[in-house]
């Protein structure tokens, strides 16, 4: 008798549970569908986030990056021989450089040493150079150097002075204007 029962019971679920899987490989292949289709989504979303990124900062510098009127300060201090001084003297120069995205460009300077202006909005033609790794140089001719460090987009320099021997200046130079 119970043979008979468990065998009327199976013949009454057998029907319900084959809708039901039936119905589950339906839902679970279209819950795979969704999932796929919810990962491409978000590929797609990210590669346009880091594309957008890259375009905003990209990891390469030319000539080109630095193109606008950068204003600087700075104060350091000079040691013998550089600028004509016989003991470590106190300096600052302020001003803007106009670099013209090709090498080339002009400064706009006034510099104290010591107590003394020694030049006031002196103009002079500047030269640079840019490599890729967005380092480059800045020299006045018959003047002082500069190494330039630059942000990839352009909008920053930092500078320290390599020549002439003795001039201890550095600065962070802020792009103010694309012209």
């Amino acid at each position: 008798m119970k043979n008979n029962s468990i065998s009327r019971m199976l013949m009454a679920v057998t029907p319900t549970l084959i809708a039901w899987r039936t119905n589950m490989k339906r839902t679970g292949s279209w819950a795979i569908v969704i999932a796929l289709v919810a990962m491409v989504g978000l590929l797609t979303v990210e590669q346009a986030y880091a594309a957008e990124e890259q375009k905003d900062d990209p990891s390469t510098c030319s000539l080109k990056t630095l193109k606008g009127r950068y204003l600087f300060a700075s104060s350091g201090t000079l040691l013998p021989p550089a600028f004509g001084v016989t003991e470590p003297t106190p300096s600052a120069s302020n001003g803007y450089n106009i670099f013209n995205g090709d090498g080339t460009g002009t400064g706009i300077v006034t510099v104290r040493i010591g107590t003394q202006i020694v030049v006031e909005n002196l103009v002079v033609p500047i030269t640079y150079t840019v490599k890729a790794d967005c380092t480059g140089t800045y020299t006045v001719p018959n003047g002082p150097s500069f190494d330039l460090f630059i942000a990839p987009n352009g909008e920053a320099i930092s500078e320290i002075a390599t020549a002439p021997p003795g001039n201890y200046v550095s600065s962070v130079d802020q792009r103010v204007s694309p012209k």
